[in-house]
């Protein structure tokens, strides 16, 4: 087990902004070389430039033949390649936009399987693949359905999927409130309050950032016991 990546590649899928961003910072600064994936050209040029990626390309990783052409063409052998792409569906069931819904329930499931389909070939017998889930919709409430579902469904996933490409090792981080650029999006001018609500409620009595996330994702990668696992970084927001 190494405790850096000196040496090594690593691929972050939605590495432009936020988590993944972070995630390629940190994985620099352990010795490693990173590329970057976007949907947004001129974010991932900048996110790219700021962090000496050795190679970036603009795509949504959605798009399976999209995701396939890129690992297709990616040099290997790889180390890690970690997924932050996608965001969470908010709605009532009186609200539902079921077009949206259906895309909610296939995406985070088919990045996956494309990831690890496309992916796992390149990646050397030890490496990972790193994917992100949630602990916020643990509890029913209105609202939170599908995410609810996908939140249930992704570690289930992720079990299996690590005993099909092993030794390609292949674990969940599972994000409560983190302070991106995502975060501030979905919640638009409510950011603020939820931020002082998150502060004065959780147990470590502050916001969780990316680079808390980054960290785990980097320590995921560097230990080479773990895989198949779901691991929880929320500040404590679920036992509230």
């Amino acid at each position: 087990m190494s405790g850096d990546l000196k040496g090594q590649t690593v691929v972050v899928v939605g590495g432009s902004a936020g988590i993944g961003l972070e995630t390629a910072r940190q994985a620099r600064a352990a010795g490693a070389d990173v590329v970057l994936t976007g949907r947004d050209r001129q974010r991932l040029e900048r996110a790219a430039a700021e962090v000496g990626a050795i190679a970036r390309a603009t795509f949504d990783a959605n798009e399976t033949d999209d995701l396939k052409s890129f690992f297709a063409g990616l040099d290997g052998p790889l180390d890690h390649v970690l997924v932050t792409a996608g965001g969470p569906y908010y709605a009532s069931l009186a609200d539902m936009d079921f077009a949206e819904v259906r895309r909610a329930l296939q995406e985070h499931p088919m990045l996956m399987l494309g990831v690890a389909r496309y992916a796992s070939g390149k990646v050397r017998p030890g490496g990972s693949l790193l994917f992100m889930g949630g602990t916020g919709a643990r509890r029913p409430s209105i609202g939170i359905g599908i995410t609810s579902a996908m939140t249930a469904a992704l570690p289930a996933l992720t079990a299996s999927l690590a005993l099909e490409v092993a030794p390609v090792r292949v674990n969940l981080i599972a994000a409560g409130f983190v302070d991106t650029p995502l975060s501030a999006s979905l919640l638009g001018d409510r950011l603020d309050a939820r931020r002082t609500e998150l502060r004065e409620t959780l147990p470590i009595g502050r916001v969780v950032q990316p680079s808390d996330v980054a960290a785990l994702a980097v320590h995921l990668m560097t230990n080479t016991a773990l895989t198949g696992a779901t691991y929880d970084i929320d500040g404590g927001q679920q036992l509230l």
